[in-house]
């Protein structure tokens, strides 16, 4: 069941995330969940160390999922940066 919520909420995380760095139109669902999960990795260790506070995609908490798009958010900007040149 964890599989399940964790693809759920790598797909909204992702999904909100591309909204906001403008990059809806290029990316699938596939995709918004890719960035997501791999987002609440970088946001977890982001988040960890310096504030203390963790969250999990496997089990649905706003911290969760708060800290999984600020982590895809920064995935997407690194993205930007190497693709584009820059980071919006």
């Amino acid at each position: 069941m964890g599989w399940i919520i964790a693809l759920i909420v790598g797909g909204v995380a992702g999904w909100l995330a591309s909204m906001v760095m403008n990059r809806d139109a290029s990316m699938g669902i596939f995709w918004n969940i890719v960035v997501g999960c791999i987002g609440s990795v970088i946001g977890n260790a982001i988040a960890g160390p310096l504030l203390g506070v963790g969250g999990s995609v496997q089990e649905f908490s706003l911290t969760g999922l708060i800290i999984a798009i600020v982590g895809a958010i920064v995935l997407l900007a690194i993205v930007n940066l190497i693709q584009r040149g820059r980071v919006r």
